[in-house]
C-alpha cells in the first residue's frame, strides 16, 4: 500500500490529466477555429493572395478556382500544436495555483458540444474536392500586410496606394 503522500499526488495527477482531458482539447479546438491572423501576401509569380492562420499561414485562396482553398498541413500542425501547448499551459497555471479549480459537468458538456460542432463542420468543408492539400507551401510570398480576427469576420482585401503598390 502506498503511504498517505504519493495516494494524494497520484489523485492530483489523474485530476490533471482529467482536467487536460475536460478543458485543453476542446479549447484548442474552439479558439484555433474563432481567432486567427490574416495575411494579405504577394507569391512570386502569382495574384496577390490572401492567407490566414496564427503563428504560420496554412490556409491560402485556391488559385485554380474561386471557391477553392489551399490547405498546407505542416504549418496547419505546427498552429494547432501552438494552440494546444497555450491552452496547457494555462490550464496548469489554473490546476496549480488557482485552489479548487473544477469545471462543472455541464460547462464541459458544453464545451464538448462546441467543438465537436466546430470539429465536424471543418471536416465537412475540408472534404470539398476543389480544395488543394499540400504538405508545405511551395512558393514564395512578400507580406504586404497582416492583422488579426475572428474567424466570422470578413476581412477584405487591403487597398492599395497608387504610389507605393506594396502598402496598403
Amino acid at each position: 500500500m502506498l503511504p498517505r503522500c504519493a495516494r494524494f499526488e497520484h489523485h492530483q495527477n489523474m485530476t490533471a490529466r482529467q482536467l487536460i482531458l475536460r478543458s485543453v482539447f476542446p479549447l484548442t479546438i474552439i479558439s484555433f477555429a474563432a481567432f486567427t491572423k490574416w495575411w494579405y501576401v504577394s507569391p512570386v509569380d502569382a495574384p496577390d493572395t490572401m492567407m490566414s492562420g496564427f503563428p504560420l499561414a496554412f490556409l491560402s485562396d485556391g488559385w485554380h478556382t474561386s471557391m477553392s482553398f489551399q490547405i498546407f498541413l505542416i504549418e496547419f500542425a505546427i498552429d494547432l500544436l501552438v494552440y494546444f501547448l497555450f491552452w496547457l499551459l494555462v490550464m496548469k497555471l489554473f490546476d496549480r495555483y488557482v485552489r479548487n479549480f473544477i469545471i462543472s459537468k455541464v460547462l464541459t458538456f458544453s464545451l464538448y458540444i462546441l467543438a465537436t460542432t466546430i470539429f465536424v463542420m471543418t471536416i465537412f468543408v475540408a472534404s470539398f474536392p476543389e480544395h488543394v492539400f499540400k504538405i508545405k507551401r511551395d512558393w514564395h510570398m512578400e507580406i504586404i500586410k497582416t492583422g488579426c480576427k475572428m474567424t466570422w469576420q470578413v476581412q477584405e482585401r487591403p487597398g492599395i496606394d497608387n504610389d507605393n503598390p506594396r502598402t496598403g
